[in-house]
């Protein structure tokens, strides 16, 4: 069976649009890049510049701007390497914890408050289509 034309595009559009919506409902003061920065070292524990920068993709001369401004806003802490005390690694605060919390914690209820909004049959359906597109993120 053939995919329809305009699928891509459709589901490209509703994911970016709901993506774009979500982000709005940060609880501090931190761009997307900072935010995805910040989640990565919760997710990933003490990293190196280098290796935040090749887990988000960016430059390493961006991540130093990025890691620079969310240890400003305490966010994140420089802690010395345990084997080479010449390298630095950052390390997720309270703060930082607190904020990827709250976020988080706002974009559910965003969406809580929006799923609300649909029938009980389409919210079966989206709780249906969750691992097709778990299954299109992973492929």
């Amino acid at each position: 069976m053939d995919v329809p034309t305009a699928l891509p595009s459709q589901l490209r559009l509703a994911v970016l649009r709901l993506s774009r919506r979500l982000r709005q409902e940060n609880a501090g003061d931190v761009t997307p890049s900072q935010f995805s920065a910040l989640a990565s070292v919760y997710i990933h524990g003490e990293v190196s510049l280098g290796e935040l920068a090749a887990i988000e993709r960016i430059a390493p001369p961006s991540m130093t701007r990025i890691a620079g401004r969310l240890e400003e806003q305490g966010l994140v802490a420089r802690v010395a390497d345990s084997c080479d005390r010449r390298v630095s690694r950052l390390a997720i605060t309270p703060e930082g914890e607190a904020l990827l919390a709250e976020t988080r914690n706002r974009r559910d209820a965003y969406l809580a408050n929006r799923l609300q909004a649909l029938t009980e049959k389409e919210r079966n359906d989206l709780v249906k289509a969750i691992p097709l597109l778990e299954r299109l993120v992973a492929g």
